[in-house]
């Protein structure tokens, strides 16, 4: 028998958006974040020839640039303010995340609630700074070396040239960071996931004329494109599915009686995701094959033995990086996995609660049964991560597609698109919830 909440879910009227103010106000904040967003990233650093620097990053765009240009919306390849965009915070994130497995202390903040998370909250930030500077100073350094055939890419280098790139880069992403905390909190979605995602979207229609102007020109088979956007709505078919399939657990609570009535004996469910680990594992083994052909195509001439070798073997689309890619996906899935989903922490918070798996003892028993469970659903995810993210590599490397729009983008697109639907559909039933409410308490008052 469905519940209250499902039965309201089920009669969800869309077309009551326009009357519900509350989330209006809060679609209208989340476009105008996004358009502050936008206009940012097209915002120079001072000191930059931009003609020069086109040319060079168009040398550089197949490593680790092209790839978070991507995510930046086009930020690194015309060196904006924005152009650390908000991955500094999403690594120190991540790395936090890590941490507080490993780290007792640690440990013991985040079981601590609300002042826990906010000191956790704290030290991201701060870790935010330091990974915004390091990567700043990089940048900085790795301009000063580049000349291109129109000129240096850096006008007057220098000390102070290091020192205005490192502020207005750490200042971009330190800005971001509270933009998305912003959107997080006033607007609708995840703050954070909603500015990558926007960074991608905006590369988009460039992509599709560069296509298109490919299949007028002859370049590419009307065939191919239509195959291509087909292949496209299919896999984005696929991630949906995936991205939104779970394996529920039965969990049956105990009957209790209080007084002359009985309370519980209710059976609910654990939802575990096929892919718990989301799109941390295909970013992660990106950026660490990608490292060295960036590294690379930076050295030029006299570069170190096992660069050239890394820049021959591991290119895009070359049979040992796509081994390499998928091993180290797989790798990521279980390694995040168990990160972020603990079946003996889990099983004793059930223990403590009363419930228990019908058929499987509570504690250990539990705990490993979950742990089977989870070991079988991060299999099918990696298989489904690995399988997404060749396709695209592979359609670069020998499709000869012009735009770099790989799995990872396309899980982001996907996942956020998803979670955004679901928040709006939940404001909406909160809008119809409390109109129900109201009509109510009119009608108790009309008696």
């Amino acid at each position: 028998m469905a519940s209250a909440a499902e039965q309201l879910a089920s009669n969800l009227n869309w077309g009551s958006i326009g009357r519900a103010t509350e989330l209006k106000k809060r679609l209208w904040f989340t476009v105008a974040a996004l358009v502050v967003f936008r206009i940012g990233a097209y915002i120079p650093v001072p000191g930059v020839d931009p003609a020069a620097l086109a040319e060079i990053f168009k040398q550089n765009s197949g490593g680790i640039a092209g790839l978070l240009d991507v995510f930046s919306g086009g930020s690194i390849g015309r060196m904006s303010v924005l152009a650390l965009s908000i991955m500094p915070y999403i690594s120190a994130s991540i790395i936090m995340q890590i941490l507080t497995t490993v780290v007792p202390s640690l440990e013991a903040l985040k079981k601590e609630g609300e002042a826990g998370r906010k000191k956790i909250n704290q030290y991201t930030r701060y870790g935010t700074v330091i990974l915004a500077t390091f990567q700043a100073y990089g940048i900085a350094v790795g301009l000063e070396s580049q000349v291109a055939a129109a000129g240096p890419v850096v006008i007057d280098p220098g000390i102070f040239f290091r020192f205005v790139t490192i502020v207005t880069l750490v200042g971009g992403t330190l800005f971001l960071m509270w933009l998305g905390e912003q959107i997080t909190a006033r607007g609708v979605g995840n703050g954070v996931s909603l500015i990558i995602f926007a960074g991608i979207v905006a590369a988009l229609p460039d992509a599709l004329v560069q296509t298109l102007e490919l299949g007028r020109t002859g370049a590419l088979s009307a065939l191919f494109i239509i195959a291509l956007v087909i292949g496209i709505v299919l896999v984005v078919a696929v991630v949906v599915f995936v991205e939104t399939a779970q394996r529920r657990i039965v969990v049956q609570y105990p009957k209790r009686q209080v007084g002359n009535r009985m309370y519980g004996g209710e059976a609910s469910h654990l939802p575990l995701k096929i892919n718990t680990a989301g799109v941390i594992p295909p970013i992660f083994a990106s950026s660490l094959l990608l490292f060295p052909a960036t590294i690379a195509s930076f050295q030029g001439a006299g570069e170190p033995g096992w660069i050239q070798w890394f820049s021959t073997y591991l290119g895009h689309g070359q049979p040992a990086y796509l081994i390499a890619y998928i091993a180290l996906i797989v790798f990521f899935c279980f390694f995040y996995t168990t990160v972020v989903f603990n079946p003996a922490d889990t099983a004793d918070n059930l223990k403590k609660n009363g419930g228990f798996i019908p058929g499987i003892r509570p504690g250990k028993n539990t705990a490993e049964y979950l742990e089977y469970i989870l070991n079988r659903l991060t299999v099918i995810g990696a298989l489904y991560l690995s399988a997404v993210c060749i396709l695209p590599e592979l359609l670069i490397a020998r499709g000869g597609v012009p735009f770099y729009f790989g799995g990872t983008s396309l899980l982001i697109v996907v996942s956020v698109t998803l979670d955004t639907v679901t928040q709006v559909q939940a404001h909406l039933l909160a809008h119809q919830y409390e109109g129900l409410i109201k009509k109510a308490r009119l009608r108790g008052k009309g008696r």
